[in-house]
């Protein structure tokens, strides 16, 4: 079976048809990761610069986020440039000259093929082994580093909110210390809501800890003064202190995205024995992406048929509103797994079932037998009957 569906055929329309196919596809892919690729050096270098940290140490992060994004690089530019040399072959009448020998949509399925699968084997290794080795290595990486994922949870000189703005805070100095997840500041100021209540806090020294316990995140207070009230108001409160805990980030939150880190890190094998709604959502999400390889190369060679006089870039329109109408259903159907609002026996491949009916009906309605289906109903046979 293997041996047939890897099958070359050496002719000169195949090794015509997969030559520009291979050079679309890599130049496609070329350009899609340069993109990423910026895109990730550009965001890693501000993090360096405002946090402080130096680059060389969030390097790394760069190769890991790569390989995640490879799986969803190699699937678009695939079908991208599937597209393209289909349409090419019409644009230049070529394609209408192998009609006419014979050589219809079932003919250029077959001839991709060998690079379909061969990129379908790359994506599932990928997905499968791959990209939760590279998430969890990165993940290693970020705890080696200082307060890593946040890079620095609070700047010096610099006003930051924190609880969707319910807290603002400013430190005029600050310090790393030795220990994971600390900081040490000096001339603290901090506005925060209490039921609704201004709170101002001023502070000569505070520390940014982690409690062990229940995960949260607080900043303990030293020798100031809390103003519970604006000025002027009648029933202004002020305490002074020693020390005083404020609570900036919740346990709950913290467990709850290490959770779903742990999910997306955890080995295949180690899911499918775990089962849960979570694993059965990222397990799914996982397979998802090399089955989708498989579907959309056959909507690519649909989509690559085009008459000369049709607008340039239209196919690739089309192909991208599919692709990303693809993409987000799965993220979504992952999201109502994981949520427990969809069932796994449905989950993704609901999707996946949806495409499949709505490409065997396409490929019906090319092949004519939709129409002439409809002409044999009486509802849709209007034709009037002549007579002689």
């Amino acid at each position: 079976m293997l041996l047939k569906i890897f099958k070359y055929q050496n002719t000169i329309i195949s090794r015509y048809l997969l030559s520009n196919l291979i050079v679309f596809f890599l130049a496609i892919t070329f350009i899609i990761g340069l993109i990423v690729l910026g895109n990730q050096f550009v965001l890693t270098v501000q993090e360096s610069v405002s946090f402080g940290i130096p680059i060389k140490e969030l390097m790394p992060l760069i190769g890991f986020n790569m390989l995640r994004d490879i799986p969803i690089i190699l699937t678009l530019s695939l079908f991208l440039s599937i597209i393209i040399t289909i349409s090419q072959l019409y644009k230049n009448s070529e394609a209408v000259v192998m009609n006419s020998i014979g050589l219809g949509d079932k003919n250029f399925m077959n001839l991709i093929k060998p690079i379909v699968f061969f990129t379908f084997i790359i994506i599932f290794y990928l997905t499968i082994f791959a990209v939760p080795w590279a998430k969890q290595q990165k993940s290693y990486a970020e705890d080696e580093t200082v307060n890593a994922s946040e890079f620095s949870f609070i700047t010096e000189g610099k006003f930051e909110s924190f609880k969707n703005g319910e807290i603002v805070f400013y430190a005029s100095e600050s310090k790393v210390s030795g220990i994971i997840g600390e900081q040490n500041m000096e001339e603290v100021f901090i506005y925060a809501l209490d039921d609704e209540i201004p709170v101002v806090v001023l502070a000569s020294d505070a520390k940014k800890y982690t409690d062990e316990k229940n995960g949260s995140i607080y900043l303990r207070l030293g020798n100031g003064t809390r103003y519970e009230g604006l000025p002027g108001d009648k029933n202004i409160n002020i305490l002074n202190f020693e020390k005083y805990d404020l609570e900036i980030v919740s346990g709950d939150i913290q467990k709850s995205i290490a959770s779903f880190s742990e999910i997306e890190e955890r080995n295949t094998i180690d899911l499918l024995r775990e089962g849960g709604d979570n694993a059965n959502a990222e397990i799914q999400w996982r397979i998802s992406q090399p089955i989708s390889v498989l579907i959309l190369s056959i909507f690519g060679v649909f989509l690559g048929k085009s008459s000369p006089r049709t607008g340039k870039g239209i196919n690739l329109i089309f192909g991208i509103i599919i692709f990303m109408l693809y993409n987000n259903a799965l993220l979504a159907a992952k999201s109502a797994i994981e949520s427990g609002q969809l069932s796994p026996l449905i989950g993704m491949w609901g999707i996946h079932l949806l495409l499949l009916l709505i490409l065997i009906i396409f490929y019906q309605f090319r092949q004519g037998k939709v129409a002439h289906f409809v002409d044999k109903i009486a509802f849709f046979n209007i034709k009037e009957k002549s007579h002689v």
